[in-house]
């Protein structure tokens, strides 16, 4: 059988090793130049490839697979589909030789951190367990792998192109508006996210926000639905169980039972947003039977994941925290309100199609001033002008960005870098961007004097 793998990226890399591993003729094709290192790997592996562009080559194959990210109006899926080539999407194609209970991960913001918590939960409980996603490792890593868990986090492009996945666990974390210009509009973005409930084991548990209900439609499906509530006064929970967010404490509410989840004061993640991350994975593990006062201590030694609200310094009483991952509108807004403190906010970068109205009001509402950068300053500037914001500066750097922004702070404030946007414009990913932020507050928090922006 002969496999054409569109992206030569991380996935596409691993898809086409796990397709060479299966006894497939393997072909990549990728639209950029492949990196020396990974032409050499496929060299000793006999794949052969393509680059700096799509020719008829790929369709000399029984299947295209297509790596992460993928567009359905991308050329090679348009070739595809013309010669009649059959197409299949990463989870697809990988998922018949995925070993152990999957819990899918899905969602706008906290994906990443929500499969990190339940990886990190089932680990320490002595689970075989993996966890893949936007960390580096593609579900492709652990195909075969003799596993008891997989906690994943999937992506709304790979989800677009799944029929045959399914999860035993389907975690959503929040719906928002994101990546509209891949989808072309919000509802095609949320029906590729309900895919994950939609193709749920018979078996299965979804996880949920209460404002998503309506939009995923999920009546009938087991699980439970998380909401924010004044009290935990008792009450039997009619249709599904319930995740109830009392002021200072976590609670499963199931049939006439409250399970105590967590306290909020063991976790050590900053923010509003994470209790609901850390209530979601307590809830997705107690589903794969695991007992939540045994699971909930091992919350406080969860290592945050870089770049999302991380405390990277302090400087003169002033808290540096770096959002780098924040790269949609909704991500932002909810590291802006869901912090305490007064805040000077680094936005900017390469924008996804968004309108940036309800960021200038969180902005107004709960900073001291911002800082603006990339390509998208001038729209951020102009939604800030609108509601009558103006300590605003525009910069064309990140290093003009932070030292700015430390300036106009006071103590006890948090200049918190929380984009709104992909990093695109100026920087490889949003890695970069972050650990070019960390760069430039180390040297802030290490000098003697600070130079003004």
């Amino acid at each position: 059988m002969k496999v054409t793998v569109v992206g030569s990226g991380i996935s596409g890399k691993s898809l086409a090793l796990l397709s060479k591993k299966l006894g497939y003729e393997v072909f990549v094709t990728e639209r950029e130049e492949i990196d020396p290192d990974t032409r050499d790997l496929y060299r000793k592996k006999g794949i052969l490839w393509e680059e700096k562009g799509h020719t008829n080559k790929m369709l000399d194959c029984d299947s295209v697979v297509l790596s992460s990210g993928i567009s359905p109006k991308s050329l090679p899926v348009e070739m595809a589909k013309n010669a009649g080539v059959p197409i299949q999407g990463e989870l697809d194609f990988v998922f018949p030789y995925l070993i152990g209970k999957i819990i899918g991960v899905t969602g706008t913001n906290g994906k990443s951190t929500t499969s990190a918590l339940i990886a990190h939960l089932l680990s320490e409980l002595g689970y075989k367990t993996a966890l893949a996603g936007n960390f580096g490792f593609p579900l492709a890593d652990f195909a075969k792998q003799d596993l008891d868990f997989i906690a994943a986090e999937i992506s709304s492009f790979q989800l677009h192109w799944a029929n045959r996945f399914s999860c035993h666990i389907a975690v959503v974390t929040n719906i928002c508006p994101d990546h509209l210009d891949w989808h072309g509009s919000f509802n095609a973005y949320v029906e590729s996210k309900k895919r994950i409930i939609d193709l749920l084991s018979s078996d299965g548990y979804c996880v949920y926000q209460n404002k998503d209900r309506e939009l995923l439609g999920t009546n009938g499906c087991r699980g439970a639905v998380l909401r924010w509530a004044p009290d935990c006064s008792k009450g039997k929970c009619e249709e599904q169980d319930e995740i109830i967010l009392h002021d200072s404490e976590a609670y499963l509410r199931t049939g006439s039972r409250d399970i105590k989840l967590f306290s909020y004061s063991i976790l050590p993640l900053y923010g509003r947003h994470n209790v609901e991350n850390a209530a979601m994975a307590m809830a997705a593990v107690y589903y794969l039977g695991c007992d939540a006062e045994r699971t909930s201590h091992l919350l406080s030694d969860f290592k945050n994941l870089p770049h999302r609200c991380e405390k990277v310094g302090e400087k003169r009483g002033i808290t540096f925290i770096d959002d780098s991952k924040g790269t949609n509108v909704a991500s932002s807004i909810t590291a802006i309100t869901s912090i305490p403190g007064t805040k000077v906010i680094i936005l900017g970068g390469k924008g996804k199609g968004e309108q940036y109205d309800e960021l200038a009001k969180a902005v107004k509402a709960h900073a001291r001033g911002a800082v603006l950068l990339g390509a998208e300053k001038g729209a951020i500037s102009e939604a800030l002008e609108r509601i009558g914001f103006r300590n605003y500066l525009l910069v064309s750097s990140m290093e003009e960005a932070v030292y700015c922004a430390f300036n106009m702070a006071c103590p006890g404030d948090i200049v918190l870098l929380s984009p709104a946007c992909t990093s695109w414009d100026m920087y490889k990913n949003y890695h970069e961007r972050g650990e070019d932020f960390k760069r430039i507050v180390k040297t802030i928090v290490e000098a003697d004097s600070v130079k003004n922006g």
